[in-house]
């Protein structure tokens, strides 16, 4: 018996248009996704592309001055996150404005500078040739401490409106110290001097406030506008004595008094140490200090650290420094003005 084979049906195989058409639609379908993929991988590489190499700060005081303290408790955990050494490189003269010049002008996108109220603010006020424009070529970051001004003198002088009295008897005999021509402490001895007629010593400026603090108890100076990190070892050793705060009183120091309270009243300022980079520091660079500096400063160890040196911690936002800047320009300006004050 023949035993006949049933037919299968078969699928129609496509045309080649067909497959052509179809390979295109999946590729099509693929390709925003492929390039999706390959966005997100990059996203890490463009975000961590900065530091790519260490990172200078430079100071424009010696070691062991404020401005180097700040700078070398920022440095140590600025360089765990950023992946990258911070170095601290102290480039000393002309009452700071050197390294504000140097970081004004560095064009390698890894220096920065930890600069004092003066650099800042009241340089371009006082300087008939500063090589560098305070507000144009600077990239704020953030305001890192600030403190009051303590005022101090030999233990062996009087305190409290007694030293006043001596001091306006002392005339022109007597010297005070500060950190530079058109520091804060300069223009703050300035204006106590015109809250204060007959009040009348004469400016010896030096390299930073530990220099300060030395000629005093050499005897060269009688009295100095100074942070109290760095006055009271000596206070409390009895060397030195202190004779009040710019300001109200402060938890750094609760136990001193307000220079109001000897009689002098309307001397309101502060010293500060801020984070800047040159005008020219790339986007990405200001996008990760703005984000990390204020967080580090802010931590609760950073915050002990400066503290005990005499200074409270702050961590502002680019802008919040930025506002304090236009705002100090201008107190400083007054004084400046009112003093007749100018350094050529």
């Amino acid at each position: 018996m023949r035993i006949s084979r049933l037919a299968t049906p078969q699928k129609a195989l496509p045309s080649r248009r067909q497959a052509a058409r179809t390979i295109f639609l999946i590729a099509a379908c693929a390709l925003p996704a492929w390039a999706s993929a390959q966005n997100t991988l990059k996203m890490p590489e463009a975000s961590a592309a900065w530091p790519s190499r260490p990172v200078r700060i430079l100071v424009g005081f010696p070691g062991g001055s404020t401005p180097d303290i700040t700078a070398r408790t920022l440095a140590e955990p600025l360089s765990r996150v950023l992946g990258q050494p911070v170095i601290v490189e102290n480039k000393v003269g002309a009452s700071g404005n050197i390294a504000a010049d140097q970081v004004a002008k560095a064009t390698d996108d890894h220096t920065l500078g930890v600069l004092i109220n003066g650099s800042l603010t009241s340089a371009k006020q006082l300087y008939a040739k500063l090589p560098y424009d305070p507000a144009k070529d600077f990239a704020p970051i953030s305001l890192l401490a600030t403190a009051p001004l303590m005022l101090v003198a030999p233990s062996g002088l009087p305190g409290g409106a007694e030293f006043f009295a001596a001091a306006r008897q002392a005339g022109s005999q007597w010297n005070y110290g500060s950190v530079g021509n058109g520091s804060v402490a300069h223009l703050g001895m300035e204006l106590i001097k015109s809250r204060m007629p007959g009040l009348a010593p004469v400016h010896v400026p030096y390299s930073g406030n530990p220099q300060v603090l030395t000629a005093m108890l050499g005897g060269q100076v009688q009295m100095a506008l100074v942070p109290p990190g760095l006055a009271m070892p000596h206070i409390r050793s009895g060397k030195l004595k202190a004779i009040g705060l710019t300001g109200g009183r402060s938890l750094l120091v609760p136990d001193v008094a307000p220079l109001a309270d000897a009689g002098l009243k309307g001397v309101q300022l502060e010293v500060w140490n801020a984070l800047v980079g040159p005008a020219s520091l790339s986007p990405a660079a200001q996008a990760r200090l703005a984000a990390e500096v204020p967080r580090i400063i802010r931590d609760a160890d950073t915050r002990q650290k400066l503290f005990a040196q005499g200074w409270q911690a702050v961590g502002t936002s680019p802008d919040g420094l930025r506002s304090r800047l236009k705002d100090e320009t201008a107190i400083l300006g007054d004084i400046i003005k009112a003093r007749g004050i100018k350094i050529e």
